[in-house]
């Protein structure tokens, strides 16, 4: 059974192109997007629509309180006990998403034996980090796995205290334990990827986090703190969230928020361009307007990439 991927940075139109290509195909679709696994973070997370799920089937969606932590390891075994249910069905899989380290652990078949989560340890680094601030951890990672700290944001705190933590576990960086790949994805993969235009996007970025707080961003916010789920949570470092929490605690306001929430996204897609260009992806398409204009010659492409896998 073929793999279909469908990447790109965030607000290029993955998600329409997706549904109408899983529509056309006869495919179901995986989400590859380390947010919407979240139940009760529908908004910040640009979560397909009750009605897009209905056209079509999303998997790895909604499966995990805010409350529970989540990492690629268990990603990676979750989409695939979801990809041989869809195998045994017959159902084509498309997998799309922003989360490029997802994507990455399924088709490099990358194996984790890392240590689990050490919450003292974690903790303790955590303390220290509100001490001493972002940068100075991101220099101690630096000091003794430069290859993770080149490729993780000091401002990506989260996954900095990973490192370091995996290395005072085991005395081994994390960039050595993800190079134990595994088998790679089989030659049946069909990789594209789709991009804008720089100014585009970023205008598209800037419409989307309007949408989103007048959907009501920050009402989510509110409601998940009332609820118990705190900014110190892995979920509530998410884009859109760690940025509206200072509004509901009345320590920022929403316009503040908003300007800080749409730069940040900006350099998120930059990011992920960086990451997806360094990805095997054997053709891009770069999207210009609504997504309609662009789906048939991608629907083509695919097509076509099906016919010549069926041939052989």
């Amino acid at each position: 059974m073929p793999l279909l991927i469908v990447a790109g940075p965030t607000a290029t139109g993955k998600t329409k192109i997706a549904i109408e290509l899983a529509l056309r195909l006869g495919a179901e679709i995986i989400s590859a997007d380390s947010m919407q696994v979240y139940k009760d973070m529908d908004i910040g997370t640009a979560k397909p629509s009750p009605e897009e799920r209905e056209r079509v089937p999303h998997h790895l969606v909604d499966l995990i309180s805010p409350a529970q932590p989540f990492t690629v390891a268990d990603y990676q075994r979750l989409f695939l006990a979801t990809y041989k249910q869809l195998e045994q069905k017959g159902v084509l899989p498309l997998l799309t998403g922003g989360t490029g380290l997802y994507i990455r652990a399924v088709t490099r078949g990358y194996n984790f034996p890392g240590p689990p989560v050490n919450p003292e340890l974690r903790a303790g680094l955590r303390k220290e980090a509100e001490e001493r601030g972002k940068e100075e951890m991101h220099r101690r990672l630096a000091a003794i796995d430069p290859e993770s700290a080149e490729r993780i944001h000091p401002n990506d705190l989260k996954r900095v205290l990973r490192a370091l933590e995996v290395y005072l576990t085991t005395g081994v960086p994390i960039s050595s334990w993800q190079k134990r790949e595994g088998k790679t994805w089989p030659e049946d993969l069909i990789y594209i990827g789709l991009t804008r235009d720089r100014e585009e996007l970023y205008q598209r970025i800037e419409l989307r986090v309007d949408r989103m707080i007048a959907q009501g961003l920050l009402d989510e916010v509110k409601g998940l703190l009332e609820k118990g789920f705190g900014p110190e949570l892995q979920s509530m470092q998410g884009l859109g969230y760690k940025e509206l929490v200072p509004v509901v605690k009345g320590q920022a306001t929403l316009e503040e928020a908003v300007k800080l929430l749409k730069k940040r996204t900006r350099n998120y897609a930059k990011r992920q361009m960086t990451w997806f260009r360094k990805e095997p992806v054997e053709k891009w398409f770069l999207l210009s307007g609504p997504e309609e204009e662009s789906f048939p010659e991608i629907l083509t492409y695919i097509e076509g990439r099906i016919g010549e896998m069926s041939n052989k």
